[in-house]
């Protein structure tokens, strides 16, 4: 499963490095090794008998070959999303299993899909690879199959599980990314195909769970209670998964649209000596809602607070000079008005760092400002 990159590496241990990123194994990992460990100790101890703790050890054994086809599944992802252009930030073994996250978004839906489907193909590969050392196993073998065939089928049937389950068409599950893909070349937008898949991931998850409840009822036994449970944390999990991708579709569709001209405010300059009453009359000139003070350099340096100067009475505005009701520009508070996008979000991001309100210029010229807030209103509308 691949996902966008973290604000910050994931808490773990770094067990190696590929394609020139960590390979984590977050603390989850081991809540998840011990419990696959126990569920998987019954299935050994009925085939090899009771020989103690060597059962648990074997089942133990099971769960790392597990989770080694895990890594194998994630480091295909990474491996050919470097080799189209796309570096992996991290590899991250989990309590659900594993994600790769890049250091950027698919330039195109080819290599989306290439990137989504190569994790799921790598397990069924593998899984084809343990079913024929099975085989060869039990040919060999002029007994019962031993614990060697048990762990080799296991990995056969696990994989070719995980394999075939990632390419369920919804998100966050791979399949789903191919989804994304194929409707985003359809439609040429990117974030339809996200919201799309988002939705099938959802339809996804409500039939996890209702494939462990219903189908019981309907062939008229009781649901296993322990596969119930299970199908719901699993569905949980998806849901959540589905739910994020179809909000993030809808955010990124809203930056996507995001330009000055959606998010900021116009502004006439004055000079740093001049009165609330030539500002005044600047803006009116120009039909702006807001007075950008510029220093003697020309660099924006403060704008006026618009209630501050309303609270001047008309006979003292021309003497009261325009600094008395500025607030100060940072230097570094502004950034460039024919930016749009995400291009425009992340420089605002960086330039609100400094101040809440900055200034937007075009070839050095101001234009206008712009609000944090109304950049994150836009956004979230």
């Amino acid at each position: 499963m691949s996902t966008p990159p973290p604000a910050r590496r994931t808490s773990g241990w770094v067990i190696g490095r590929a394609a020139g990123a960590p390979i984590i194994l977050a603390p989850s990992w081991l809540l998840a090794a011990l419990v696959l460990t126990l569920l998987f100790a019954p299935t050994v101890r009925s085939r090899i008998g009771d020989v103690g703790a060597g059962v648990y050890v074997v089942a133990l054994v099971f769960v790392v070959l597990l989770f080694a086809s895990v890594l194998v599944h994630e480091l295909a992802h990474g491996l050919v999303a470097r080799a189209r252009g796309q570096q992996p930030h991290e590899f991250v073994l989990t309590l659900w299993g594993g994600h790769t996250s890049f250091g950027g978004a698919a330039p195109t839906p080819a290599t989306s899909a290439l990137i989504a489907v190569v994790g799921p193909l790598a397990n069924l590969v593998l899984g084809g690879v343990f079913l024929v050392a099975a085989r060869a196993v039990d040919a060999t073998s002029s007994g019962e199959p031993g614990i060697t065939s048990l762990l080799l089928y296991s990995g056969a049937i696990t994989n070719g599980f995980v394999g075939l389950f990632n390419l369920v068409p919804g998100l966050p599950l791979d399949g789903g990314r191919v989804l994304e893909a194929v409707v985003w070349a359809a439609t040429k937008d990117r974030h339809t195909g996200t919201v799309v898949a988002g939705w099938c991931g959802r339809v996804v998850a409500v039939g996890v769970f209702a494939w462990a409840l219903l189908l019981p009822l309907v062939q008229g036994y009781q649901p296993n209670i322990g596969e119930v449970l299970w199908a719901a944390l699993i569905g949980a999990f998806l849901w959540s998964g589905a739910s994020g991708a179809v909000r993030g579709g809808k955010a990124q569709r809203a930056v996507d649209q995001v330009t000055f001209a959606t998010v900021g405010r116009r502004a006439a300059t004055v000079g740093h000596a001049d009165s609330v009453a030539r500002a005044g009359a600047a803006a009116a000139a120009a039909g702006a809602q807001e007075v950008v003070v510029l220093s003697p350099d020309g660099r924006p340096a403060a704008y006026v607070d618009r209630a501050a100067a309303a609270s001047v009475p008309a006979e003292a505005a021309g003497t009261t000079p325009v600094t008395a009701v500025a607030v100060p520009l940072p230097v570094g508070a502004v950034v460039d008005a024919s930016l749009t996008g995400s291009a425009l979000v992340q420089a605002v991001g960086q330039a609100t760092r400094l101040a809440p309100v900055v200034a937007a210029t075009v070839d050095g010229r101001v234009v206008g400002l712009i609000r944090a807030t109304d950049v994150i209103a836009a956004i979230r509308s």
